[in-house]
């Protein structure tokens, strides 16, 4: 489904001022909301009633997901304020409420010392935190998609992933550092706050850089034409209504994406280190080894994607990914190493830059310019609620069950055929391009 239109003059620096924006905001964005991640079991110790174990483990999932539940609210919300607004007020305002939330966190007293006010205050700042990126993907992706030249839209789409796997690199780079350059009774104390309160100052570099960026051309093309032409106000059912077959297409892509990101990246790492015995900074080793690898990797899938189409680029790269996952995480298993959890993070992450370098492109494409932040809020946010938010406690309750520590293979197994039939669905022959988008 390639793009052959070439849409409004943009000026080059114009363009390059939107794209080094809207990928450094949104590194930002994800980087406050990805480091609860690796410090979850500490917080989950420390804010909630005390727990065994594995029961700890299940609270800490917990406390990661709750972000997840409110994301498809904030998701709809924000992404229709995006679609008449503008991107620009939305992605401004959205790392704001980022801020506010990643600040909460750092600040909140212990449960020691408050009580149950300590965990409210936690998962209310989660549930702000999720909020906010619930329109984050959807208002940054169109932001980019937007002022993306023809025919390299899969290029400029791919360093959304890039700001991502920043995200998860930085995260996962700072809590080694605290956790091999701190004392334990200094990282439980206080050490740990340490990557919140820096999150919360970063925010207002953020807000400032997204200010200075023009509106994208194709939104700005859109109220002219709304000024001068009665329009139609598509509503929530209206959109489900009318884009049934985009809406479980990009569906399928976000299930495979956000799957190989929450299970790949973060819930692997903590259950090596919380199940299978490895140092904790094994487990921050292994996803800022994979995010590296997609941080350089998936503006190459991008290129790769608008040479040849995404098709030929993101399914055999699923389907290699659903097979392999099984001797890469069962080698994990029976020898737990950090050498091994290592070589899972690289060979997932070179396989995961196929379909992740060409996804948001994918996304964008699928929805015309009216309706594209809501729309793709609405997958994106349902997509990683089903599949990616809740599967770190969804795979830690199965692993709990039944006793399979392999289960996380079987949960990336499915996503693999959903995503798969996903991606076949929305990538047409390439002579079909852009002209779908135009029609409202």
């Amino acid at each position: 489904m390639q793009d052959s239109h070439s849409g409004p003059s943009i000026d080059p620096r114009a363009r390059r001022r939107a794209i080094v924006s809207s990928v450094i905001g949104n590194g930002l964005e994800w980087f406050d909301f990805g480091i609860f991640s690796s410090f979850s079991l500490i917080i989950s110790r420390l804010m909630f009633p005390p727990q065994d174990g594995v029961a700890m483990s299940l609270v800490a999932f917990a406390s990661f997901g709750i972000a997840f539940i409110v994301r498809p609210v904030g998701g709809v919300l924000l992404g229709m304020y995006a679609d008449r607004a503008g991107r620009k007020a939305a992605l401004s305002a959205i790392i704001l409420m980022m801020s506010g939330g990643t600040l909460l966190i750092g600040l909140t007293p212990s449960y020691a010392s408050i009580g149950i006010a300590a965990s409210v205050l936690i998962v209310g700042a989660r549930m702000l935190q999720g909020f906010s990126a619930g329109g984050e993907f959807a208002s940054a992706t169109a932001m980019l998609l937007e002022y993306s030249p023809a025919g390299r839209r899969n290029l400029i789409g791919s360093f959304q992933a890039c700001s991502q796997a920043l995200s998860f690199a930085l995260g996962g780079a700072v809590a080694y550092l605290l956790l091999h350059s701190l004392e334990p009774a200094a990282l439980h104390s206080w050490g740990w706050r340490l990557p919140f309160l820096f999150g919360a100052l970063i925010g207002p570099i953020g807000y400032y850089i997204r200010l200075r960026v023009d509106e994208s051309p194709e939104f700005s093309a859109l109220l002219t034409h709304r000024r001068s032409v009665r329009h139609e106000r598509l509503s929530l059912a209206s959109i489900v209504g009318r884009y049934p077959r985009e809406l479980l297409g990009t569906l399928g892509i976000v299930a495979v994406c956000t799957t190989s990101s929450y299970v790949g990246l973060i819930y692997i790492p903590l259950f090596a280190s919380g199940q299978l015995g490895l140092d904790a900074g094994a487990g921050q080793l292994g996803m800022l080894a994979g995010a590296l690898v997609l941080l350089v990797t998936c503006p190459l899938t991008g290129m790769l994607a608008d040479r040849f189409g995404r098709r030929r680029v993101m399914v055999p790269a699923m389907i290699a990914y659903g097979v392999l996952v099984w001797p890469l995480l069962g080698a994990l298993v029976n020898t737990p190493s950090t050498a091994n959890l290592i070589r899972f993070e690289l060979v997932s992450a070179a396989l995961m830059s196929f379909f992740w370098g060409p996804s948001a492109a994918a996304l964008a494409e699928a929805f015309p310019v009216q309706i594209r932040s809501t729309g793709m809020a609405i997958v994106y946010n349902l997509g990683a609620l089903c599949f990616g938010g809740l599967a770190p406690l969804i795979n830690a309750w199965l692993t709990r069950m039944t006793g399979d520590r392999l289960a996380p293979a079987w949960y990336i197994a499915v996503s693999v055929v959903i995503g798969t039939v996903g991606v076949l669905a929305m990538t047409q022959p390439e002579a079909q391009s852009h002209e779908a988008q135009q029609h409202v």
